[in-house]
């Protein structure tokens, strides 16, 4: 892209459009000292009380500045190459990182080590990345003391305190409220998509493991649902279309929230999953789409638990998980408890947390 300039007039010529760019956008987008704070880049006017009729006096290019005098007497220098990507309308950060496919064919799990001053390197920029191309990253060597994993979703963000509390225990117990709380195997899954909006990211920690089983497994969604929509068609369509109701049920609180099991972008671009069959209820529609659902449905739920999509692995000590809850399916095999204890915390951070830290540390290290 490119900026011209005609008779005190600026253009955006992309080259296969050329149109021209408002005097009023660009008087907002001023940005000296005195009308933005450089430490939160908030303005230091409101826009709203401005003059509607602004326009301008006169207008150059000096290398790659454009510099401007408005009929209000304020003068400006203004970054052409900022300028255009403002045009693109794309999150240039984070909508950038292409999802990698994977399926078992995953050989090699890519792990981060981790180690002082973590959160500010450039391999938790690294790390972050990884998280938006495969859904889900190891990190190894976190401390297990003092609910260490509360200190590390705060360093990236800020926990997502659900009913089940700020971080929850993750092992075999009597009453449980949940099966996550059983030594019992569980099925490909989503968490929490009772809830709206549903937790986007979960981190689970290993703090003990002296099991042979309780392996832990993942699925992509988002490979899934892009070989169901290539092979069948009909089944992806109804899947993305029909809302079924999720709901859970606590001595305390009752949860329920209506969505599609494959959740599309306004462009029809893959979004969400959820999944979780014990706790889905499908609405009354004709039978014959109801029959066609259902053998959709099962379809889904087929190539979820099939070993063609599955991964497995045994996360030690000090092993931290942080996957995307809106992409992945997790779940994990059976154990036996009394071969010893398998205890894992987990808690849940939303995506403003990885995304506001990945463009943070994109700008530290001029990425």
């Amino acid at each position: 892209m490119k900026i011209e300039l005609h008779e005190n007039k600026v253009y955006l010529d992309n080259g296969s459009l050329k149109k021209e760019i408002h005097p009023f956008w660009l008087r907002e987008r001023v940005n000296e000292e005195e009308f933005l704070d450089k430490g939160t880049q908030q303005r230091l006017f409101d826009p709203t009380t401005l003059d509607n009729k602004i326009s301008i006096d006169k207008a150059s290019i000096n290398d790659r500045f454009l510099e401007i005098n408005f009929n209000d007497g304020v003068k400006s220098k203004l970054d052409i190459n900022k300028l255009a990507q403002e045009f693109d309308n794309k999150d240039t950060v984070i909508k950038s990182i292409t999802k990698i496919k994977w399926d078992s064919a995953l050989d090699k799990i890519k792990n981060f080590e981790y180690r002082d001053n973590f959160f500010e390197s450039k391999e938790m920029y690294d790390l972050l990345v990884s998280f938006y191309q495969y859904g889900f990253v190891i990190i190894k060597n976190i401390p297990t003391n003092n609910n260490f994993i509360v200190k590390f979703a705060n360093s990236i963000g800020s926990v997502r305190r659900t009913n089940f509390g700020e971080y929850f225990d993750v092992k075999s117990k009597p009453d449980p409220n949940d099966l996550a709380y059983t030594s019992l195997g569980l099925s490909p899954h989503t968490d929490n998509p009772y809830r709206n909006p549903v937790p986007c990211i979960q981190l689970l920690h290993c703090i003990e493991s002296e099991v042979s089983g309780g392996l832990s497994t993942l699925v992509d969604g988002f490979t899934v649902t892009e070989d169901l929509k290539n092979d069948n068609p009909e089944f992806y369509k109804i899947l993305s279309e029909v809302k079924v109701r999720f709901k859970f049920i606590d001595k305390e609180v009752v949860l329920e929230d209506w969505s599609e099991l494959i959740k599309l972008n306004d462009d029809k671009t893959f979004k969400q999953v959820r999944f979780s069959p014990r706790l889905d209820y499908v609405p009354i529609l004709e039978k014959d789409k109801l029959d066609l659902y259902y053998r959709a449905r099962k379809k889904l739920s087929e190539m979820y638990n099939s070993k063609k999509y599955r991964i497995e692995f045994k996360l030690e000590p000090k092993d931290l998980m942080m996957m995307d809850n809106y992409r992945l399916l997790h779940g994990r095999t059976a154990y036996e408890t009394k071969e010893g204890n398998r205890y894992l915390q987990g808690c849940y951070i939303d995506y403003d947390s990885t995304e506001g830290k990945l463009r943070h540390l994109k700008r530290k290290f001029n990425l």
